[in-house]
């Protein structure tokens, strides 16, 4: 990845009647960079993608391909191809007819285009499935040969509209490893659309997340993750606890933070991402940084107690929700299941360890 910008967007809107889909919308994403548009149905993050590809035009704004103004460029003159969530296979052609589609009109001989459509089964690991009718395939199948389809043209850039949606969970996760492989492999720039927040954190090297048509914060995956700016994307971004905060000070670096439930604190700055002033606030914290402690344990930091309300068991790690002293709402907590750590019951009083240094504050 370069830090050159393969895509500039500056200023996007789009109108549909009186709809207002973009919102201003600014981002560079750079050469070689897995980028993910993260957010919920109707966000505008497909519409955003679309944009990109040429298939919708825009209001207002500018959008650069490879630092070329993209206005008046139809969809099949751009250096960008796309794999829609349908795939789009054409189920009376072999696997090989449908790679070599878009070969069609290339000049090149039969040969080089039958080498072509070798290479790209190989790269996306399909290897021999050329003679396939595309219609006996799975539905992991069906999706690399779109992956294939779309990168035997070499796009500068490859447009991902929701590609692993209708897949199960475990082939799912198989598939976003095999995307990050193959990304690093043919080293172009991929944009994903996603509403999985886990599928964005884990193949993305920059996530863009949208709310009603603008980018709420654009960052890396730990960043959004550790430090969201606001307390909607936090809720959005994975589980976040929340506990009501007053502020009490700020100086050297420091806020004077009193939590709910958690007693008083300081945090840094840092740890608040947006403005600071006294009053009423929110804290959050993720639920692995909450940690139950167990007869003959002591705290390393903080501790504080309450009373587990719910326990969800999910094999290699345990959910509680324990209502902290003088708490209304319960807290989730994760828990770790190693040999010989027990699993609470519920109804159970328990000792909660925690750490200023992993709260974030919300205005």
């Amino acid at each position: 990845m370069t830090q050159r910008p393969m895509i500039e967007l500056k200023d996007v809107h789009k109108y549909y009647g009186d709809y207002h889909a973009l919102r201003g919308i600014n981002a560079d994403i750079k050469a070689g960079e897995f980028f993910s548009l993260l957010g919920p149905s109707g966000c505008g993050k497909t519409t955003l993608l679309r944009t990109i590809a040429g298939f919708e035009d825009i209001t207002s704004g500018v959008v650069m391909i490879d630092a070329k103004h993209m206005e008046g460029v139809p969809a099949n003159k751009r250096p960008t191809n796309m794999v829609f969530q349908s795939y789009a296979i054409f189920p009376h052609l072999t696997v090989a007819q449908n790679v070599g589609f878009g070969l069609r009109r290339d000049p090149r001989s039969q040969a080089e285009k039958d080498k072509a459509v070798a290479e790209a089964l190989e790269m996306v690991g399909l290897k021999g499935f050329g003679a396939r009718a595309a219609h006996a395939l799975s539905g992991g199948q069906r999706q690399r040969v779109a992956l294939a389809r779309a990168l035997i043209l070499k796009p500068k850039v490859l447009l991902l509209d929701e590609p692993l949606s209708a897949l199960d969970k475990k082939l799912r996760e198989n598939m976003q490893v095999e995307l990050i492989k193959l990304q690093r492999q043919v080293g172009i720039t991929f944009i994903l659309v996603t509403h999985d927040q886990e599928e964005a954190l884990v193949m993305s090297d920059r996530i863009a997340v949208m709310f009603e048509g603008e980018i709420a914060q654009l960052d890396d995956p730990e960043t959004l993750y550790r430090l969201p700016k606001s307390r909607k994307v936090a809720d959005f971004i994975g589980h976040m606890n929340f506990l009501p905060a007053a502020i009490h000070g700020e100086a050297n670096g420091e806020i004077e933070v009193e939590v709910l439930g958690l007693g008083r604190c300081h945090i840094s700055d840092k740890q608040a991402p947006g403005a600071v002033s006294g009053g009423e606030a929110s804290i959050g914290f993720r639920p692995e940084t909450l940690t139950i402690l167990y007869e003959g344990q002591a705290a390393t930091d903080r501790e504080t107690t309450g009373k587990v309300e719910e326990v969800v068991y999910y094999g290699d790690m345990t959910y509680y929700d324990v209502k902290l002293d003088g708490v209304a709402d319960p807290v989730r907590i994760s828990m770790r299941n190693v040999p010989g750590r027990p699993v609470l019951e519920r109804g159970a009083s328990t000792r909660v360890a925690w750490s200023a240094s992993a709260l974030v504050l919300f205005r």
